[in-house]
């Protein structure tokens, strides 16, 4: 199994070190590749664009032409906070110098939607398919404000979702990497994921 990461800016290390910590709950070899070329999509199984700062990451999905490769692939791919952003099919209110790179996901996002950096919060989710609570760690999140046809709402917080899966694309606006529970990684690789 090799599962790239979009690595460019970000939470890339803590993405990494989940999917190590995740091989070793389900001893099975995870291949983790740093992805900053398009050419090195061919061969791997799914990919990660990790959170971090929207606009920067989206110009370079764009003009690396990661972007398009993903979307000619059919890839599997997992956004967390930025990367949330980087698949939805619509942004609210004004976004300057941001252009929607992937469009994956029936949603509209609203960037930094729950504050800055300083209001950053934890908060307990109860995702379909676990049978116990996640952690999870919001920081400058963006908030899912629409869902469209044929995505599928995997969490909520105070009546927003907060976790969405449309076909083999997934999105947090949480980041899971930031805790030690691999569940959702899991969940990407074993479920979305295919050798």
């Amino acid at each position: 199994m090799k599962i790239g990461i979009v690595s460019f800016q970000g939470s890339v290390e803590e993405h990494e070190s989940s999917l190590k910590k995740l091989e070793k709950e389900i001893k099975r070899k995870i291949e983790v590749r740093r992805i900053k070329r398009e050419s090195e999509l061919s061969d791997i199984h799914g990919i990660i664009i990790p959170g971090g700062e929207s606009t920067v990451i989206s110009k370079f999905l764009i003009e690396s032409g990661i972007a398009e490769k993903i979307k000619s692939l059919s890839l599997p791919i997992f956004g967390t906070c930025a990367g949330a952003i980087a698949l939805a099919k619509r942004i609210a209110g004004e976004s300057k110098g941001y252009e929607n790179p992937l469009k994956l996901i029936d949603m509209k996002v609203e960037r930094n939607a729950y504050g800055r950096q300083v209001d950053s919060f934890e908060a307990e989710l109860r995702i379909k398919f676990f049978d116990s609570l996640f952690r999870g760690v919001f920081i400058r999140a963006p908030r899912i404000v629409e869902i469209g046809k044929g995505a599928e709402v995997l969490s909520e917080l105070h009546g927003n979702a907060v976790m969405v899966k449309q076909k083999n694309a997934l999105a947090t606006v949480f980041h899971p990497e930031l805790t030690d529970d691999v569940r959702v990684h899991k969940y990407f690789v074993e479920e979305l994921c295919a050798e």
